[in-house]
């Protein structure tokens, strides 16, 4: 029986498009959905294609109400049995973020898949059909589900919780970390590393209402404690900080996060570093500090906000969330 996806649009270099083969710039976000999966339909793929636009933009100015419209449009996919699968076309800027708000927030009955591409749809060696290709292949395999969020580039598959963009232009710009990529794929195979991790599972946030604001503070030499009361002073209910190392800071620095955290904001302590765990620490429970460990800052405000959207602002129980797949 021929699988039928249904594909949600919302721009992207997938979508973009520069106007010339041989252009750096380009403009992201121009090919409709439905005139891309015009393109798709001469090379032949087995399955059904129904495209929806939820937008059509470069994936920086992607937020909450894009986001309330994706989720909305994916929840009432997973309830119709019409749909075996969603894929979700995607700029590449963002794209782990909204991977991640949808893991969490999505359950894990049907395969969603993002893809994007690093190269505009006119540019020589244009990737957007092969890895849209890949996607198809992910979506339609049996042993998909169960997996979360996944997002497509470059002939692997990544899980939404270790992916992130590491490189600014190449089409390998995609890693995964702790864990690498979950699968190998092309337009016609599909290798898994390893068995579903989230099976059957439901969602584990509601999706919220509304996003709290929280403030993302990157550590520099020479850090003056004013960013922090700034944050506090402007209303932030919660602080990111993308620290040294390990999650270190300067000692004014960690002075004033302990007072913030002494005031009700949830601090976490992650890292600028590309690579490599935040552990908790001796001093993170008398700080009131939650460490992040694997998720990097941006992602690390994401699931902050999500639990303090469900009402959740012990630093404790907010350590299990973060220590958790």
């Amino acid at each position: 029986m021929t699988k039928h996806f249904l594909v949600l649009g919302t721009g992207g270099t997938i979508a973009g498009s520069a106007g010339s083969a041989i252009r750096r710039d380009y403009r992201p976000g121009q090919i409709a959905i439905d005139d891309f999966l015009g393109s798709v339909a001469p090379l032949g793929l087995e399955a059904r294609l129904s495209g929806r636009q939820i937008a059509n933009m470069g994936s920086e100015d992607i937020g909450w109400p894009v986001w309330h419209k994706l989720h909305t449009a994916i929840v009432q996919a997973m309830k119709d049995p019409e749909f075996d699968a969603i894929i979700v076309t995607h700029g590449t800027d963002t794209a782990e973020e909204t991977a991640f708000l949808l893991d969490r927030t999505l359950p894990s009955t049907k395969p969603v898949i993002i893809v994007g591409a690093m190269r505009a749809a006119d540019a020589v060696g244009s990737d957007g059909l092969r890895n849209f290709a890949n996607a198809m292949q992910v979506a339609g395999d049996r042993h998909a589900p169960g997996r979360g969020v996944m997002v497509v580039m470059n002939d692997f598959v990544h899980s939404a919780r270790d992916v992130r963009k590491a490189h600014t232009s190449g089409t390998d710009a995609f890693r995964g970390f702790p864990r690498g990529p979950i699968a190998m794929v092309t337009p016609s195979s599909l290798e898994w590393f390893g068995e579903p991790w989230r099976r059957g599972e439901e969602a584990r946030f509601a999706f919220p209402e509304r996003l709290p604001e929280i403030a993302m503070l990157y550590a520099f030499a020479g850090m003056e404690p004013v960013l922090v009361e700034q944050a506090v002073a402007t209303g932030a209910k919660g602080i990111v900080l993308a620290g040294f190392g390990t999650g270190n800071m300067p000692q004014t620095i960690r002075a004033a996060l302990s007072e913030a955290a002494a005031a009700g904001l949830l601090v976490v302590r992650s890292t600028r570093v590309d690579e490599g765990l935040v552990d908790i620490e001796p001093d993170d429970a008398a700080c009131g500090f939650v460490a992040a460990r694997a998720l990097n800052p941006q992602k690390s405000r994401i699931l902050l906000q999500l639990l303090l959207a469900d009402g959740i602002a012990d630093p404790a129980r907010a350590q299990q969330e973060f220590n958790r797949r």
